[in-house]
């Protein structure tokens, strides 16, 4: 006999469904830097089903967005930005820095795929150590050997920071 297949409703909850709305204001509608008042820019709504015995309803959650209209016409990061102009040592990009990290990254999303959570988790972390390894010039396979038999051997749990990849000597 063929397994049927579970339908799940992964769209929005029924609209005949009474709802109790709930906004969530923040604390404070003045501006952190100062500047005067945020003004209302949009919300977050999220909805969960409330399953009460004999009853169903919908709990919507509300959000507010809030921005300062004078430091949004204005780069608040201003100087930040021209950083490059007083240093000579920063670059005006960050692709050298981007191109580094993008396996790393790109790995862990791929592990999202895994069959288990856990599994997932774990193969982000070694994907991490793989590509840092990498990074720091260090060969993958060499580096997770000797950093697992080191733990094995009882090297020390206080000491696992001469285990990571930046303090393994660069392969030739």
């Amino acid at each position: 006999m063929p397994r049927r297949i579970a339908r799940r409703n992964r769209g929005n909850l029924p609209k005949n469904l009474p709802r109790i709305e709930k906004v969530i204001e923040p604390a404070s509608l003045n501006c952190p830097c100062g500047c005067g008042e945020m003004q209302r820019i949009g919300e977050d709504r999220t909805e969960r089903l409330d399953i009460i015995p004999a009853q169903l309803r919908v709990i919507v959650t509300v959000r507010p967005k809030y921005a300062c209209r004078a430091c949004a016409e204005g780069v608040t990061q201003w100087d930040g930005l021209q950083t490059f102009l007083r240093d000579g040592r920063v670059e005006i990009d960050s692709n050298a820095v981007e191109n580094l990290i993008r396996p790393i990254a790109l790995t862990r999303k791929n592990a999202l795929f895994a069959g288990h959570d856990e599994g997932g988790r774990s193969w982000g972390r070694i994907a991490s150590l793989i590509a840092t390894a990498k990074i720091n010039g260090v060969e993958p396979f060499a580096y997770l050997k000797a950093t697992l038999e080191a733990i094995a051997a009882g090297h020390p749990a206080n000491r696992l920071d001469e285990l990571l990849p930046w303090n393994f000597p660069p392969s030739s």
